[in-house]
């Protein structure tokens, strides 16, 4: 015999399925059932919430086939914008395809979605070859409508080594919901030219590592790793100081000392620097007294560089009893006109049971200065929740 409770379960099903299919052709008796009650009442959620997705799976599905239509109706250069994308005109070049020679590099925006798409195309504006399958267009899953801004530079060389144009790209992103909401970001991305040049493809482990590894700051970076083998993937992957410092992670040895950190126990603070292709990246680990990490910190952020590291304090910020992470520190960028910026910025780092949670709020609220001391930020930070000036 069943048990009362796959008994209970088939019902739900069948009762989800029942409500979904109803929901389609009369959703008013479906929600007037809803307002009478009874057993079915979280099949009836359940249900909802299905024909939801169902509903956005469906619109995601019909703008996808208009942008396709469009996309697929692009025979040559002038199609382009008659078509609904515009050309970015300042990042059009000359390129050479194996297969073709001579051609021209030819972005566009998808102005509905913000998509970038890539033409290449001949002199005689014919398109050799086109694409729209690119990391970036990869940020929102699911969904057409993609976070894209523009490019922030291309470059063209061979970067795998097979005497063949490859394709450097990075664009610039800014996503409008969620926690990074506002700001902008890099996606970095590589297409390789085809054995009869013809086309390109990519690696999708290639892109994922360059953009989860934060190796899409610059062109130089994305080279380094991919052609010469240098990466940043031992800084998140690490297990031990040891493995660190034989990878190359270089200890700001003056900042570098223990902590009792109560929920987590007596751990050693490490700031240290990873240089490669001429970037400093700057992370901070918590080791335990066995040499383990316990936990690692990335204030840098989407600076370029560590310019110089102000100071790291740990003392309680938030009023918990528990020791909290300041850090302090100047960065350097490259600014819209490729000049150099140093700014002075901070991130604070709250002790939970099972590490440490970087602060989203007080950010917001308050910018430091390059005049701003460490103390001047720990007041600062914990008249945010609400301590008493020390003066």
């Amino acid at each position: 015999m069943r048990s009362s409770k796959s008994v209970h379960l088939f019902r739900c099903i069948i009762t989800t399925i029942f409500i979904a299919l109803a929901f389609l052709f009369d959703p008013n008796a479906v929600y007037a059932a809803a307002r009478a009650g009874g057993e079915e009442a979280e099949a009836l959620e359940a249900g909802k919430a299905s024909m939801q997705r169902m509903r956005s799976d469906a619109e995601e599905a019909e703008k996808y086939s208009e942008y396709k239509q469009r996309f697929d109706r692009i025979e040559y250069q002038d199609d382009i914008e008659s078509c609904g994308f515009r050309v970015i005109e300042d990042q059009i070049f000359p390129i050479e395809m194996g297969g073709y020679g001579d051609a021209f590099f030819v972005p566009a925006m998808d102005e509905s979605y913000d998509r970038l798409l890539l033409f290449f195309v001949a002199a005689d504006g014919e398109i050799l070859y086109k694409t729209d399958q690119l990391e970036t267009n990869g940020r929102n899953r699911g969904r057409m409508e993609q976070p894209n801004r523009g490019i922030s530079a291309v470059s063209f060389q061979d970067v795998n080594g097979d005497g063949r144009m490859d394709i450097v790209l990075i664009t610039s992103c800014i996503n409008e919901g969620g926690s990074y909401a506002g700001k902008t970001y890099k996606v970095g991305d590589v297409l390789f030219q085809n054995e009869e040049g013809t086309k390109f493809y990519r690696d999708y482990r290639i892109s994922d590592k360059i953009n989860r590894f934060s190796m899409n700051k610059s062109i130089d970076l994305i080279v380094s790793f991919v052609r010469d083998g240098n990466s940043t993937e031992f800084l998140y992957t690490a297990a031990t100081l040891d493995e660190l410092q034989g990878a190359g992670l270089r200890i700001i040895s003056e900042q570098c000392y223990f902590r009792n950190f109560e929920k987590l126990g007596r751990l050693q603070v490490v700031p240290g620097v990873y240089s490669i292709a001429d970037y400093g990246v700057f992370m901070i680990y918590l080791v335990n007294e066995q040499g383990y990490i316990v936990s690692s910190l990335q204030p840098m952020g989407e600076y370029d560089n560590l310019y110089a590291l102000k100071g790291i304090s740990c003392r309680d910020i938030d009023g918990d009893g528990l020791k909290d992470i300041v850090v302090l520190a100047r960065y350097s960028y490259e600014g819209s006109g490729h000049e150099l910026i140093v700014k002075s910025d901070y991130a604070v780092y709250y002790q939970r049971t099972g590490g440490f949670s970087a602060d989203t709020e007080m950010k917001g609220s308050y910018r430091c200065g390059d005049e701003d001391t460490m103390e001047e930020v720990v007041e600062k930070a914990r008249a945010y929740w609400g301590w008493k000036s020390e003066k």
